[in-house]
């Protein structure tokens, strides 16, 4: 439930309107508690502020509040246009849940609304001498809210959308849906093993990515039905009517009888993958972000340099011991789960890079070397990983370099992944 709530907040997050709109209703709704202060015996004790002070304070307010909140529209547009350009457009989710600018653009209409409407009521005789002091304390707090909020927001905006901001937004987001999947690496169902599945086939009736799975739902579903259930389609697969999301079998032998939307109902098809629960996806977005700094127009392999170092941080990461608290336990014992394919993740990290940065020396070698680096850490599986990438990339760079010296320093920087042994890593 917990994951789950995650999930849909995220996904809330992304929604430009809707901070805004809680904070415009928030703001009518001081205005009318104001009229609160009239009802307690205090008229007498707080100073008498003129209705015609008020009123100017509020007409600035309001007139400004509008000019910058419409800066802070094109700002952030700007903002969203530049990380989609410079970076990728698969970007775009995280540089648009920024809290800083939803937070500004929030604070900038609720005061503009908190404005109009206190101005209205003030003109028509709503509030008494408490009242009217009420409104001018609050009006006060709120500016002194939008010069706070505006002066932190303007430090925001000037990194908001730049290629280096969106890279950390993009590692920081893959690390930690790689944190989430290091502890449950099953999603809370058990091991599948490497048997082939069996039993009948539950395909999808719409088209689109996988981007979560209802464990609990289909254990749920199991235990009713006397079901066991084999997952085939993780978070990130891309489900056509014609590939599995699961396979049942029944304890007593026959599911024919099974209605099969009880388990695609499990799987949230959307148009696009989502980094919560998908964390190939954001090794594939910091892939392509490399790629394309990495083309001839944009000729930027400080970039893709950058971005080698994340994914070396990003696979240290997974590859670390789980202590007993952070690992999750079998919940869902009728659902089998596959675990992520460390070759796969590899596979979406390097093969782009390996590729396009074959013929520019420096990342090629700064390939190698961090290749060397993982191929050290204490895990088999990653070692045999790193060799099999180091291979493919030597291969890449000898059909791309020219020159003898370059062709040897790569061979002899490939030399020392097969060679790497833990605590032994190559600079």
């Amino acid at each position: 439930m917990g994951d789950r709530l995650k999930f849909l907040v995220h996904r809330i997050r992304e929604r430009l309107w809707l901070r805004p709109f809680m904070t415009g209703v928030l703001s009518v709704a001081i205005v009318f508690l104001a009229k609160a202060a009239d009802d307690q015996d205090i008229g007498r004790r707080v100073p008498a502020i003129t209705q015609a002070s008020i009123e100017t304070l509020l007409a600035i307010i309001s007139a400004s509040m509008l000019v910058i909140a419409t800066f802070a529209v094109a700002s952030m547009v700007a903002a969203y246009a530049s990380a989609s350009s410079t970076a990728t457009p698969r970007s775009f989710s995280l540089v648009i849940s920024d809290d800083i600018s939803q937070n500004a653009l929030s604070t900038f209409v609720g005061a503009f609304i908190f404005s109009i409407v206190a101005l209205i009521a003030l003109q028509n005789d709503f509030y008494d001498r408490a009242g009217r002091f009420a409104v001018f304390v609050i009006t006060l707090l709120v500016l002194a809210m939008v010069i706070i909020t505006f002066v932190r927001w303007v430090d925001c905006i000037a990194r908001l959308g730049r290629l280096g901001g969106t890279v950390e937004k993009v590692e920081a987001a893959t690390a930690e849906a790689l944190r989430r999947r290091r502890g449950v690496p099953t999603l809370r169902g058990v091991p599948m093993g490497r048997q082939p599945h069996r039993g009948q086939a539950i395909y999808s009736g719409s088209i689109g990515y996988v981007q979560r799975i209802e464990i609990t739902a289909l254990q749920t579903c199991a235990e009713k039905l006397r079901l066991h259930i084999s997952v085939a389609a993780l978070p990130g697969t891309f489900a056509t009517p014609g590939r599995a999301l699961a396979y049942v079998t029944a304890d007593a032998g026959d599911a024919a009888d099974l209605d099969p939307t009880l388990i695609a109902q499990a799987f949230l098809i959307g148009s696009h993958r989502e980094f919560d629960e998908d964390p190939r996806f954001g090794l594939v977005v910091l892939s392509e972000i490399a790629s394309r700094a990495l083309s001839p127009a944009v000729n930027d392999p400080g970039t893709a340099i950058g971005i080698i170092g994340s994914f070396v941080r990003l696979f240290a990461l997974w590859v670390e011991p789980v202590g007993d608290d952070d690992r999750g336990c079998f919940e869902c014992d009728r659902v089998a789960v596959p675990e992520l394919s460390l070759h796969d993740m590899f596979d979406d990290a390097f093969t782009a890079i390996a590729r396009d940065g074959a013929g520019i020396v420096e990342v090629a070698g700064r390939l190698q070397k961090a290749l060397s680096s993982l191929a050290s850490m204490d895990d088999a599986l990653m070692r045999e990983a790193a060799i099999r990438h180091a291979r493919q990339a030597l291969a890449r760079s000898e059909l791309a370099l020219a020159l003898p010296d370059e062709l040897a320093a790569m061979r002899r920087l490939a030399t020392f992944v097969h060679s790497a042994r833990p605590g032994l890593v190559k600079g």
